[in-house]
């Protein structure tokens, strides 16, 4: 019996020694599984460069939301409010860097224009010098500014009213144009009649003041579209400035003043200066500055765009140079002043609202001068100029001008 049970207890002892060693194989395979699984869920290894851990602003952000123990929705929302921000930044860089390309062509292409115009004032008309057979283009002189005087053939006595006021005569005005690099011309194109009593006329006054600049342009109220155009294309291929002013002859102008005003811009490009308005639209017709592309502008009654007022306004060389190029593309409408403010509505172009280009007549400009802000020009609204300039554009000069000294020492 002893014998059994020791018998027995000895066949029974290995059967639990083995079920015990199957089960801690089982135990230690498990653990280690268990081990690796949640190894890799807590822990990642983070990339490394240079021996430097880095990690992204997305996984850190996960890897704090692990550790506080948010659940998974609200990680995933996290998730996508950071992506969003990174997609935003992308998207704002990408649209900043097309917006500094944009003016970055469009200056290139202003460039291009103004060396076009240069190029063609030194060819045209003239025999190729050596210089320019070898490549090396003579220099034109620079010049401030360019002032042209928009005249008629039937104005005589107002370009005389206005030699004997604002406009320096002779060796004065010589003088002005070596000095101080302002330029001064009445601008008239030719009759219907090429070579008629008119344009004789204005070739016997020529003769006489030397100071006309002469267009090839038909003459006419209503082609000043047409004239300014010209006027600007031809004035940037004579002379190489910086400004070019268009002004009426009816109109009081402060030389001195109107050149200081200028030269505090000269370092902006683009530049379009003047009193802008934006008048209404006129539809209907026979009366004055009606608009017969009306239809263009949309819905009856409504007005312009923002654009200089015709009396008097001055542009830079660059925009003077990009009307020379675009001559025959640009759109001419019925008011001279609207075809301008429309050729530069597509550009990048700094309009600048100077309201001492439109002051008006006694007393208004002499309250001003005498308050120390002289007007650059004065005018009468009512009259789109100086009623009765001839007659009062004296009175105008003696009440409101700033004085000859003023021109000459115009800091410019």
């Amino acid at each position: 019996m002893s014998f059994k049970n020791r018998g027995g207890g000895g066949v029974e002892a290995p059967s639990r020694s083995v079920i015990s060693r199957k089960w801690t194989l089982f135990l230690c395979i498990g653990s280690f599984c268990a081990g690796m699984f949640f190894t890799a869920r807590m822990w990642t290894v983070p990339e490394t460069k240079g021996g430097i851990t880095r990690t992204t602003a997305v996984e850190a952000e996960r890897l704090n939301l692990v550790s506080e123990g948010c659940n998974t929705r609200l990680l995933q929302q996290k998730d996508v409010k950071l992506v969003s921000k990174d997609v935003s930044g992308e998207v704002s860089k990408t649209h900043h860097a097309l917006q500094t390309l944009d003016k970055t062509i469009s200056n290139l292409e202003m460039e291009l224009a103004a060396a076009k115009a240069t190029q063609e004032s030194i060819l045209s008309g003239a025999p190729i010098s050596e210089d320019i057979e070898k490549g090396d283009l003579p220099k034109k002189r620079k010049y401030f500014m360019v002032v042209g005087i928009n005249t008629a053939f039937s104005s005589r006595k107002r370009r005389d009213s206005v030699r004997a006021t604002w406009m320096p005569q002779g060796e004065k005005r010589k003088k002005l144009e070596e000095e101080k690099g302002i330029i001064m011309r009445f601008v008239i194109g030719h009759g219907a009649t090429l070579g008629g009593i008119l344009d004789r006329a204005i070739e016997a006054e020529d003769r006489k003041h030397g100071d006309f600049l002469r267009l090839d342009h038909v003459e006419g109220y209503l082609e000043l579209s047409a004239k300014t155009k010209t006027y600007f294309a031809t004035a940037v291929k004579l002379w190489d400035a910086e400004y070019y002013v268009k002004v009426d002859d009816d109109v009081h102008v402060n030389i001195g003043t109107l050149a200081e005003t200028l030269a505090r811009h000269r370092k902006k490009p683009r530049v379009y200066i003047g009193c802008m308005k934006s008048g209404p639209v006129l539809a209907q017709k026979g009366v004055r500055y009606h608009e017969p592309e009306y239809w263009k502008f949309g819905e009856t009654g409504n007005k312009y765009f923002r654009h200089a007022t015709g009396q008097i306004y001055a542009i830079s060389k660059d925009l003077a140079s990009y009307i020379s190029v675009n001559q025959h593309v640009l759109h001419k409408y019925a008011n001279e002043d609207v075809s301008l403010g429309a050729w530069f509505i597509g550009l990048d172009v700094q309009h600048i609202d100077d309201r001492r280009l439109c002051c008006g007549t006694p007393p208004d400009c002499e309250w001003k001068a005498q308050a120390g802000n002289v007007c650059v020009a004065s005018f009468d609204w009512t009259c789109s100029g100086i009623c009765r300039s001839v007659d009062r554009l004296k009175e105008v000069h003696r009440r409101c001008g700033e004085g000859e000294k003023a021109l000459w020492k115009a800091a410019i």
